[in-house]
């Protein structure tokens, strides 16, 4: 699990990264609002946790967490707010910027790591619900694949493709669904092909 850790005071962001990596996390670091922006926008290397300190310099916690939400991601951030400010009205500016957890500083050790802890299972759902989704949508558009009008030969009962190429007919099912085939004979087919053997 990778966290990003963004203050502008660098012995909070010091001990916020020494015992973040004491408990096995992966720490990225920044000193402003600029450079936590920049980190949060790199794709597939982004950090699944954020804590943001609420005043920073260049731009601060609270535009970070709201330029973050407008990202294009399967699994959301999960943004930490970390501050000084501790009334109600701020903590209720914070969630609403989009924030999901919040911690006043100075932080306590063990309050940090159980908001940690609950940000790294939200991620975790997170992504198994994204990953059920994917599943759900893959299986979705083999249904549809099979919906509609199928162009198929008279004769050979060939079926055309999107791409313009034929195939047999149990070659275009076995790849367009999860169906498989195991070979019979129908009583019609067996009266017509084998009576005389039979006889």
């Amino acid at each position: 699990m990778k966290i990003l850790i963004a203050e502008d005071d660098y012995t909070t962001r010091l001990m916020l990264q020494v015992i973040l990596e004491k408990w096995k996390y992966k720490v990225e670091t920044a000193e402003n609002g600029h450079e936590a922006w920049t980190i949060l926008q790199q794709g597939d290397r982004q950090p699944q946790i954020a804590i943001l300190d609420w005043e920073m310099p260049e731009m601060d916690g609270l535009e970070v967490c709201e330029k973050t939400r407008t990202l294009d991601r399967r699994n959301p951030i999960y943004i930490i707010m970390l501050t000084g400010r501790n009334t109600t009205s701020d903590i209720v500016h914070g969630l609403d910027a989009g924030a999901d957890d919040y911690i006043t500083k100075p932080f306590d050790e063990n309050e940090l790591r159980a908001r940690v802890r609950v940000a790294e299972r939200m991620v975790t759902i997170q992504e198994s619900l994204a990953s059920t989704v994917e599943e759900l949508r893959l299986a979705l558009d083999h249904v549809d694949t099979l919906q509609g009008i199928l162009p198929i030969c008279m004769h050979c009962h060939g079926i055309r493709s999107d791409d313009e190429a034929w195939y047999k007919l149990e070659k275009y099912i076995e790849t367009h669904t999860m169906a498989k085939f195991s070979h019979s004979i129908c009583p019609d087919c067996l009266t017509k092909h084998y009576s005389n053997d039979m006889q």
